[in-house]
């Protein structure tokens, strides 16, 4: 089980996707619909995500801004109408302070910032709301970060960064088990890149903190697969697979059902191992 303050989730568990925007790179414009979006919120509980992760702003590479009125008015509404049909944790996508707070006073029991807290007034929202946050490392902004991303040595570079975070987070007075870490695949990142990660996951489990992997249908897979977006299912699922086998404890995922099936058989034999 996954404990972080209020929040209890079996492990490994899987957040779904659900991006209430026009431009994300897999999924813009399907759910912007608050409709269609609480619609597609039901079927991932239904389908078995353990947590609901609702973006407002689009960080593909290249995405443009969104103000913070326009984020505030694309997830505020559909946090609180999925509040009202489903108890299953709400994650809110955001690195912008005040609809951080917003959304947890709509509901959401969780912040994903791709920017680990590094925003003004980022950490004093996360401090004063006192909510599990997922810090993930990301080279860059999303306009430029996959413009000839280089390191040294990724992983060494990588699980320095999620340390330091995790470090001027509890120096700022977050709880150190609220956090949760995110190596950001795709996030100023070449392909060999990701791949070093996911080979090395478990060297980037800092602090023992709990891990969240986002691999799904990105350019990476399309890369080794040559396949478009929409053909990436089964090899979103194989990375959740390997990921989950390299330590990882949370998967998001745009396929809940598919994915939860999967991790379903990863858990079972895992636990069976440990019997043996």
């Amino acid at each position: 089980m996954l404990r972080l303050g209020s929040l209890t989730i079996a492990a490994p568990a899987v957040m779904g996707i659900l991006n209430v925007t026009p431009d994300s790179f897999s999924d813009g414009g399907r759910f912007d619909n608050p409709h269609i979006a609480l619609r597609q919120a039901a079927m991932m509980a239904e389908a078995g995500a353990a947590i609901i992760d609702i973006g407002g702003e689009s960080t593909r590479p290249g995405a443009k801004n969104v103000s913070e009125q326009e984020e505030l008015d694309r997830v505020v509404p559909i946090i609180e109408s999925i509040r009202a049909v489903t108890d299953v944790p709400i994650s809110v996508d955001t690195s912008k302070p005040e609809v951080m707070r917003a959304a947890v006073a709509a509901g959401a029991s969780m912040i994903n910032d791709v920017y680990a807290l590094r925003a003004a007034g980022a950490m004093a929202a996360a401090v004063e709301l006192e909510v599990p946050v997922c810090l993930m490392h990301m080279r860059g902004k999303p306009r430029t970060m996959q413009d000839n991303p280089q390191f040294d040595d990724v992983v060494a570079e990588v699980a320095s960064f999620l340390e330091s975070r995790i470090e001027a987070c509890v120096a700022a007075g977050l709880s150190e088990d609220l956090i949760v870490v995110d190596p950001g695949f795709g996030f100023g990142k070449t392909h060999d890149h990701n791949i070093e990660l996911l080979a090395n996951l478990r060297q980037l489990r800092v602090r023992d903190r709990p891990m969240l992997v986002g691999v799904s249908r990105k350019s990476t897979l399309g890369e080794l697969t040559e396949r478009t977006i929409t053909e990436r299912m089964p090899a979103s699922i194989a990375a959740a697979v390997v990921a989950v086998i390299q330590g990882a404890d949370m998967i998001r995922a745009h396929d809940v059902q598919e994915t939860v099936d999967a991790l379903k058989v990863v858990r079972a034999v895992m636990e069976m191992g440990k019997k043996l």
